[in-house]
């Protein structure tokens, strides 16, 4: 980390974190954050839902909610970016306060409620986007919504011409009841509507599934026998936790979705079931807690194909996708892996 990027976290971290989070997006569209490009080599570039990827390492939804530093982004080292979430409808999410770092754990709790410009300005500024890396968009539902499951198809009949990939999530623990939706039977019939939307685009895109990691083991085997069934294209485990297990921050008591570090442990453990359930017949993308290229391979040893990163970023700042990269780069080296896919849940056991 340089000098420069050690000043600007430590002048963000003395302000509210929301108007950190706006700073540090201003920042990046006014060219003051190091853009070194996509990281890649011959062993990090790889293939993700027929998706190809210069490196495995990703930006998870939730940072560039509103698509507006899509150019930076792509230059930042990612390998490929999600943003959103994005509803039908602008709404402007839950009352403020509603984001809290947990400095002392490495963490933060949020509370945002899918607060986004809605699917249209998000949409047009995706069409803009100049070519690059894959860019894909996280489906949400507005809050008030009569219909919740009928909103993903709608948000993703309306940018699907404009994305490489779309997510749907349905495990943000910031709208009353949506998890709801990751139900056998209800999370069944949101997928076919989804896919369907999708089928009726003139070119067709991956569709993932975003899961919570607060689920139960018959939980996780229905969500692995409904993805398997609706032939998905990945799954993305996992979101924010609603645990508070084992944090030493004074606001630790906030209600919302815990990121970070503490998560790192439950969704590596989510995401090795699946990879078990689903028998590497659907790619894996791990999130929660990676901050270092070390817990990155950790990741896809226990079965990911990719991994995504956000929370970390607030502590290491940008700097940290190159170095991840970078850094597993020399990790497959070590071990004898000559890609990414040969490194694909080799570590499993580990964690069941």
């Amino acid at each position: 980390m340089s000098v420069t990027e050690r000043l600007g976290l430590a002048v963000l971290h003395r302000l509210d974190p929301e108007l950190s989070h706006g700073l540090s997006l201003q920042a990046l569209r006014c060219g003051l954050v190091p853009a070194p490009g996509p990281v890649t080599s011959a062993r990090l570039a790889t293939e993700l839902a027929g998706l190809k990827l210069p490196n495995p390492v990703g930006l998870a939804a939730g940072y560039d909610k509103n698509a507006v530093a899509l150019e930076p982004l792509m230059r930042a080292g990612f390998g490929f970016l999600e943003v959103g979430a994005a509803t039908p409808r602008p709404q402007p999410g839950n009352p403020k306060p509603r984001l809290w770092r947990l400095t002392e754990d490495r963490a933060a709790i949020n509370r945002f409620g899918f607060n986004n410009d809605g699917m249209e300005p998000i949409t047009e500024r995706l069409a803009q986007r100049p070519a690059g890396i894959p860019v894909g968009l996280n489906l949400g539902a507005n809050k008030d919504s009569a219909d919740r499951a009928a909103d993903f198809a709608t948000v993703l009949r309306h940018a699907g011409a404009h994305i490489d990939f779309a997510t749907v999530n349905v495990s943000s623990p910031n709208t009353e009841k949506l998890r709801d939706l990751q139900g056998k039977d209800a999370l069944a019939a949101l997928l076919r509507g989804v896919t369907e939307a999708r089928d009726a685009l003139e070119r067709r895109i991956p569709v993932f599934l975003k899961i919570a990691p607060d689920l139960s083991p018959a939980e996780i085997e229905d969500i692995a026998e409904v993805a398997l069934r609706a032939g998905l294209d990945a799954i993305v485990a996992t979101n924010t936790t609603l645990s508070r297990e084992g944090l030493h921050s004074p606001d630790a008591g906030q209600p919302g979705g815990l990121s970070g570090a503490p998560l790192f442990e439950r969704s590596t453990r989510v995401l090795a079931q699946l990879s078990r359930l689903t028998r590497g017949k659907i790619p894996l993308i791990g999130v929660g807690g990676v901050g270092s290229a070390e817990q990155a391979y950790e990741k896809i040893r226990a079965g990911a194909s990719a991994v995504q990163v956000y929370t970390a970023m607030v502590y290491q700042g940008m700097s940290l996708i190159p170095r991840i990269a970078r850094g597993l780069d020399g990790l497959l080296s070590r071990d004898g892996f000559s890609s990414v896919a040969e490194a694909v849940g080799t570590g499993r056991a580990r964690w069941l």
